[in-house]
């Protein structure tokens, strides 16, 4: 092996990677409990590996510990729930039979934020500003697949107007919230997505969304 050269990677552990990016679910359904304060640490700390343009680091977590804060946040979603059925018209009222969150549920509730320094960041950003956000989805995604496989559910809920819940949480001039994200124990994964399960949408098979030139 060249010296300073990671060692590749055994097959056994090529499959855990694929299985856990397949076995990845949004979650709506959680069974209480709490996340060992040492496991939360390092799923942050994944998070926090995740590639950002220019290194800008664009996002932000914060924890809602406050049962009162948690108890507005669910307010929140709710209300952006009733004004998403009355947007989907016919199928607003399969939309509202639909659990989507599971805010009051989960163990822990963490809003993801992009910061409001961004603008001054130029790398990568000059012709697509929206680099900052791409970021901050890549940092929820290495969260998501830490957290199943660390046998934890996770779900990301984004039924919220971003100013309104800013100003819940008193977040700093400019940062917007991008996710709610529910973490915890859950009693079971699903078997597919939820969505497919409960027949609202069925996903898109790869070869419809790969072409050459």
């Amino acid at each position: 092996m060249t010296a300073g050269r990671p060692q590749p990677f055994d097959e056994a552990e090529r499959t855990a990677v694929y299985r856990v990016i397949a076995e990845r679910r949004d979650m709506r359904h959680f069974a209480g409990g709490a996340v060992d304060a040492a496991v939360l640490r390092r799923l942050l700390e994944a998070a926090n590996m995740a590639p950002s343009v220019g290194l800008m680091v664009p996002w932000r977590f914060v924890r809602v510990v406050s049962p009162e804060t948690r108890a507005a946040v669910a307010e929140l979603v709710d209300a952006e729930r009733e004004v998403t059925a009355g947007a989907l018209d016919e199928r607003g009222a399969e939309f509202l039979r639909l659990k989507v969150e599971g805010v009051r549920d989960c163990a822990e509730l963490i809003v993801v934020s992009i910061t409001g320094d961004r603008d001054r960041h130029v790398f990568g950003r000059r012709t697509m500003p929206h680099m900052d956000l791409a970021s901050v989805a890549c940092a929820i995604q290495n969260l998501w697949l830490a957290a199943r496989a660390e046998d934890l559910g996770m779900g990301w809920v984004s039924l919220f107007e971003p100013a309104e819940l800013a100003s819940l949480l008193d977040l700093p001039d400019g940062d917007e919230p991008v996710a709610v994200l529910c973490l915890g124990p859950v009693e079971r994964f699903y078997d597919r997505p939820m969505l497919v399960e409960q027949r609202w949408a069925e996903p898109r098979p790869l070869d419809e969304l790969v072409s050459e030139r």
